[in-house]
């Protein structure tokens, strides 16, 4: 899982809750068009590279669904 790369004992459990709330967010608003799996990760390596830059739990989720939503994979 892509939160490996996270060393901050914080980073990791923003980044576990942020991934939990998007997720379902996600889910329930039909944005996961792909198979779980690779969305899921899709998803993790979004919420990898902005934890850096977010202040809180919520800007984190917040950020991750936007840039999740906004990004079109090619099958």
């Amino acid at each position: 899982m892509p939160f490996s790369s996270l060393r901050d004992p914080v980073d990791l459990a923003r980044a576990h809750g942020a991934f939990n709330l998007a997720w379902t967010e996600i889910v329930a608003d039909g944005h996961a068009s792909g198979s779980a799996h690779a969305e899921r990760d899709r998803l993790a390596q979004i919420i990898v590279a902005l934890v850096p830059i977010c202040t809180d739990e919520t800007e984190l989720v917040e950020r991750a669904i936007d840039r999740f939503t906004e990004i079109k994979v090619e099958p």
